[in-house]
């Protein structure tokens, strides 16, 4: 009997780790990710940090493995998920992160997508905690579709805006370059 728990334990366990890309910043990366009936593979994940705090882990995910902004934004579904690792985190601080990754995405130019901006940044008005998921499923031509901890929170349309949110991860002026750099998978 003893055996048979132990084999049982074992092949579990091995199951988990097949199951798992990696692990950064001691969080489980999924292989894939099933979202609205596609599967997408991880493209690659790494940390957002700030001060030498991690603050999200952010990872990728395509229908097959890309190593430029450009194949990014030319897939017709991407996911961008961020996982929350610190407490450090706000609702305030990621409203100011995610108006500046605009800014900068846009070269300052937000005007055209000010009303998509204004609806998305909504999403934040709730309070963060270590542990939120947020994962931005973004579908070519049609705009991002925004999930919190799993459960739907709105579809904000538009290419420019889906263009636009995905370049402040993957943009000239990104995030943080490494973080760009280990989402492409580089």
């Amino acid at each position: 009997m003893k055996s048979l728990i132990t084999l049982t334990l074992i092949t579990v366990s091995l199951i988990a780790c097949n199951v798992n890309a990696k692990s950064v910043a001691d969080l489980e990366v999924a292989d894939n990710i099933d979202i609205a009936g596609q599967t997408l593979q991880l493209n690659g994940a790494g940390v957002r940090s700030k001060f030498f705090m991690d603050l999200y882990v952010g990872s990728l995910y395509t229908p097959s493995v890309v190593s430029n902004t450009k194949a990014v934004l030319d897939a017709p579904v991407t996911v961008i998920r961020l996982n929350i690792t610190s407490g450090m985190i706000t609702s305030d601080k990621m409203h100011d992160a995610i108006i500046e990754g605009f800014d900068d995405a846009t070269d300052g130019r937000v005007e055209p997508i000010q009303p998509q901006i204004d609806d998305f940044m909504a999403l934040f008005s709730d309070e963060i905690i270590e542990g939120d998921q947020f994962t931005l499923e973004a579908k070519k031509m049609f705009g991002v579709t925004a999930y919190k901890n799993g459960k739907p929170q709105a579809t904000i349309e538009g290419e420019p805006f889906r263009q636009a949110l995905l370049m402040i991860w993957l943009g000239d002026e990104p995030a943080q370059k490494s973080l760009k750099k280990a989402m492409l998978g580089k």
